[in-house]
């Protein structure tokens, strides 16, 4: 079965600076789907300062993802990219689950992966 989810180099440098910019008050960062915008979907990311006993545990160049239990099947084969543009910059997630995307980019039609 394929990892959950994998950072490029960029996605876990940039991860890295905001977890010692913290000071230590988070553990890692938590990261989900819930139901929203106009595709469906929205990826959520937020700071842990504890681990929940089902969430699923990915330690990938030396960062700690937790991923909420019930996003697994939808984050199957992810790769978390950090990408920097003329305007924008942040987190991009590369997800083989997607079969469909907003125009603004904002949210996502994912399906869940098959075993």
């Amino acid at each position: 079965m394929p990892r959950v989810i994998t950072l490029t180099e960029a996605a876990a440098a940039r991860m890295k600076e905001i977890m010692d910019a913290s000071d230590g008050k988070y553990i890692g960062v938590r990261i989900g789907v819930k139901n929203g915008g106009c595709a469906g979907m929205e990826y959520t990311m937020e700071y842990a300062t504890e681990q929940n006993p089902l969430d699923e545990v990915v330690e990938d160049q030396g960062v700690k993802i937790l991923i909420d239990p019930k996003a697994i099947l939808f984050l199957l084969g992810t790769e978390m990219d950090y990408v920097t543009e003329k305007f924008s910059s942040g987190f991009r997630f590369n997800n083989p689950n997607e079969t469909d995307a907003c125009g603004c980019g904002e949210s996502v039609t994912i399906a869940p992966a098959t075993l």
